[in-house]
């Protein structure tokens, strides 16, 4: 693996400040500039349906409106194909001018490809500002910027209350045997525990990600984009702790088969509709759920908890595991690109990014349009974190990332076990 620090604070932690609440086809192909200085610019976005969709649409229609000279095609792309579609975009040369981008190694492999734009002095000063540098940091190659966030989105346990209280838990499990014991209760009301997208894989490696933050230091989580090393027991141990929990079958029927967050059978569809209790996922589950909902509504009785602690791991106790969202503009797009960037950005559009999309905006001044009760006790967790993990396949590049996830997915299915994962991994970071 190339040798680069993907991320200004530190390889693979986010160091990101308080929040303080007030109150995932078409067509590729870059755009250009045309005759009398008109401009097309080409949009990829991973929101095909509901009010994301309906966000990007508006925002590329009052863009124009200031920009009369400027044209957005905007194309939405099913989260699960992004990866896949942009690696092609890389290959074929054939990049959008604006595209959404998962920060850390996996936008660290299109930088060295050179199909990224440095956004370093082309970001507007009060952006920056208003951002604070913490979000940056995901989206920053080299001591360089290539990205503008959109959300800043920590992970952990969205839950139905009702459903909850139809088993007789009475509170939020803090520790993983509790959660086993709720794990318990559930199947004896008849209720399946855990919606897991295990099809889509990442959903599955997002529960090991957890896991490793609790048995590995912050020491050794923060240099996995720079110097990946799974050398040490505690990936083992991480995946030896996910295989035992995995053994009280805590996961829906068919959850190999069950993809992430397409329609009411997706895992996030099936708490929406309260065919399972539980779901691990980053903070834009509160969305993806109100789009599954039979009224389209968000969840009313949804509720949130940290992931559990785990005995005898060298995590920091409340440290996290999350992500940043946001758009890069690829190496040939016009200066409109970065125009655009610094319009959406904004306290107004950032507001209405937050409350299109159910999540946490990037932008400090935004968050008191943050409204769901669910993101309320993640927003405090995120905020008095000693430090925020980024999702582990984002920090460690398609190609490791990948096989972190396929490996997760193999020991669940019976196909492999810690050791093999761990192997697994260790063999695609020697690869590079």
């Amino acid at each position: 693996m190339k040798m680069r620090k993907a991320l200004a604070a530190g390889a693979a932690v986010v160091a990101l400040g308080s929040l303080v609440l007030a109150g995932c086809s078409g067509t590729s192909g870059g755009g250009g500039e045309g005759e009398g200085g008109e401009t097309t610019l080409t949009m990829w976005h991973n929101s095909t349906t509901g009010d994301g969709k309906q966000y990007w649409e508006d925002a590329a229609a009052a863009f124009n409106e200031a920009n009369p000279e400027v044209t957005i095609k905007v194309t939405s792309i099913q989260n699960e194909d992004m990866d896949g579609k942009l690696q092609t975009a890389v290959n074929s040369g054939d990049m959008p001018d604006v595209f959404m981008a998962r920060g850390g190694g996996k936008l660290a492999d299109i930088v060295d490809a050179g199909k990224v734009k440095d956004l370093t002095d082309l970001i507007d000063d009060d952006v920056k500002t208003a951002f604070g540098e913490a979000p940056f940091s995901a989206f920053t190659v080299d001591g360089k910027v290539y990205g503008v966030p959109s959300a800043v989105l920590p992970g952990g346990i969205f839950y139905s209350k009702d459903l909850f209280a139809q088993a007789g838990i009475e509170s939020e499990p803090a520790s993983v045997a509790e959660l086993e014991d709720a794990v318990e209760k559930l199947k004896d009301a008849g209720i399946a525990p855990i919606a897991l997208g295990a099809k889509d894989a990442w959903p599955a490696a997002h529960w090991y990600y957890f896991f490793a933050v609790r048995a590995c230091g912050q020491d050794i989580i923060e240099n996995l984009a720079t110097s990946p090393d799974f050398t040490d027991q505690c990936w083992l141990d991480a995946a030896d702790n996910l295989n035992d929990f995995a053994a009280t079958e805590p996961f829906n029927d068919g959850f190999l088969t069950t993809t992430a967050q397409q329609g009411a059978n997706s895992s996030a569809g099936l708490v929406a509709n309260h065919q399972a209790a539980m779901e691990l996922m980053g903070a834009w589950d509160v969305g993806v759920i109100a789009g599954l909902t039979p009224d389209g509504e968000p969840l009313a009785d949804l509720g949130w908890f940290p992931f559990p602690e785990v005995d005898g791991g060298d995590g920091a106790p409340g440290a996290m595991m999350g992500g940043v969202d946001g758009y890069s503009c690829s190496t040939d797009s016009p200066a409109s690109c970065e125009e655009f960037l610094n319009f959406v950005a904004s306290k107004e559009w950032q507001e209405k990014y937050a409350t299109a999309f159910q999540t946490i905006p990037a932008n400090q001044d935004a968050t008191g349009a943050v409204t769901d009760p669910s993101l309320v006790p993640l927003m405090e967790a995120y905020g008095k974190a000693p430090y925020v993990s980024l999702w582990l396949d984002t920090a460690l590049g398609q190609n490791v990332g990948n096989a972190l996830n396929t490996g997760v997915v193999e020991m669940l299915a019976g196909q492999g076990d810690p050791q093999k994962l761990v192997d697994s991994i260790a063999n695609a970071a020697a690869r590079g």
